[in-house]
């Protein structure tokens, strides 16, 4: 008959190898940084001279993070938590999380066109709120659903994409070569409302903590005049 002692030793390791793994997964490999201060985009609109209201969707793994950094920048009037770019009407978080709808986790941002431009919107995203070398996966997180990718909703603003990731890869501003996505915008699907402004509710979270506030510290560190507290 196996020792109880045994048993509770097997358990105990079990457990610890369970909370081990979870805390890896939450962790994952921290994406690559870019070289800084990060080009400007050359090709760019100038701020508009009345005030006005444009819509992007951006997608960079984790709509968490995505989300929270835009709620940190100036002339940012909304970002809402939501999916893009699938093929599947109305999917919900589990379907989107099996990576057969077509959908990546994205972040709708509406901007005042005469407070930030479309590339001042840009360099954030390329820069700070994800890494946009990494293909089908950011950080922890794998899938298709966890893509880098554009949806713009102008051609100027394709235009403006276009031009700066080839900006980005001359300038060799990753070590790798950009990879996303430029795709035009089809539609975008609100995500349940327990992901909406999650970090400011999770901050301790072990993956908030490791994923996501460095995104809003970098925001505030390298961009400070785009930089907003909410």
């Amino acid at each position: 008959m196996r020792s109880p002692v045994i048993g509770r030793g097997i358990a105990i390791a079990l457990i610890v190898a369970f909370v081990a793994w979870t805390a890896v997964r939450s962790i994952g490999a921290r994406p690559i940084e870019p070289r800084f201060p990060f080009p400007k985009p050359a090709a760019d609109q100038p701020l508009a001279s009345a005030r006005g209201e444009e819509k992007v969707v951006l997608a960079g793994g984790c709509f968490w993070g995505m989300q929270a950094v835009y709620e940190h920048t100036k002339g940012v009037t909304s970002a809402v938590a939501g999916y893009a770019g699938g093929h599947v009407e109305s999917p919900g978080y589990e379907m989107v999380s099996s990576g057969l709808t077509g959908h990546a986790e994205s972040v709708s941002v509406t901007f005042d066109p005469s407070q930030i431009s479309f590339g001042q919107i840009l360099m954030v995203y390329f820069s700070v709120a994800h890494d946009p070398t990494q293909l089908n996966r950011q950080g922890p997180d794998s899938g298709s659903q966890y893509r880098s990718a554009i949806f713009y909703t102008s051609e100027e603003q394709k235009r403006i994409a276009t031009a700066y990731v080839e900006q980005l890869n001359a300038a060799k501003s990753y070590p790798s070569r950009i990879v996303t996505q430029i795709a035009p915008f089809t539609a975008f699907y609100r995500a349940e409302e327990y992901h909406q402004d999650y970090l400011n509710s999770h901050r301790d979270e072990p993956y908030i903590v490791y994923n996501d506030l460095p995104k809003l510290d970098q925001l505030k560190k390298q961009f400070p005049e785009l930089y907003r507290e909410n």
